[in-house]
């Protein structure tokens, strides 16, 4: 199974899904600090976090930018607040899914489960390559990108998405596709999600859904990765 991060203010709730996760085969760490996170992940590089936002530390948010910042690993924000606008930016700040307390340990678990299977799934459907689509270089090998010679700062969600359309360059790729093959995420609702990381994987590359460039939107249909006019 997966060794887990848990990061959780609240001892009882901290032990229960410690419990809870251990009994389900998974190797747990537990912390109740922000702070202490941060050393974990640098120090054990644990396969997923889940990541609680009431932290008396560090706003949860602020901790999930702080710790994007030094791994590509997986995370699961844990949240009290059932609130579309500050999912959205959770989800723009880097996290790869999350849960609206109170949620089962069987919940959580599956959660896990799915997101390691996506992480794994989109590993393997980019292979190590480059690719290269008009001022846009793409070097799979070494998750990096670049767009006229300057370095782009990729969350790890956004170059796998990317990653994936350079492969792909002129061919329209669909939602459906996208969910499955990156995500590996093919259920309801999830349509968002592609649509904050294409947002922002647009305004990084200098563009708008208004005036694209490289990402072209077939109405209806998908996106496909072009060179520019």
């Amino acid at each position: 199974m997966a060794t887990v991060l848990l990061v959780e203010d609240d001892h009882v709730v901290r032990g229960a899904m410690l419990r809870s996760l251990a009994d389900r085969g998974h190797a747990v760490h537990a912390v109740g600090t922000a702070l202490d996170a941060l050393r974990r992940v640098a120090s054990e590089t644990p396969d997923l976090v889940v990541l609680d936002l009431g932290l008396p530390d560090l706003d949860g948010a602020d901790a999930l930018r702080m710790l994007r910042g030094i791994t590509d690993i997986p995370i699961i924000i844990a949240t009290a607040r059932d609130d579309e606008q500050a999912i959205v930016r959770l989800l723009r700040a880097g996290a790869d899914d999350y849960m609206v307390k109170p949620f089962t340990g069987a919940h959580l678990d599956a959660r896990i489960t799915s997101v390691l299977r996506r992480a794994g799934r989109a590993s393997r459907t980019v292979q190590p390559a480059v690719h290269e689509v008009g001022g846009l270089k793409v070097d799979v090998g070494e998750r990096s990108a670049q767009l006229d010679g300057v370095p782009l700062a990729l969350t790890r969600k956004e170059f796998d998405l990317l990653a994936y359309l350079a492969a792909r360059p002129g061919r329209v790729v669909s939602r459906r596709e996208l969910l499955e093959e990156v995500w590996r995420q093919p259920s309801v609702g999830e349509d968002q999600t592609i649509d904050v990381h294409l947002y922002w994987l647009r305004r990084k590359l200098g563009e708008s859904a208004a005036k694209p460039r490289y990402l072209r939107t077939v109405r209806g249909v998908g996106f496909r990765l072009v060179a520019p006019d």
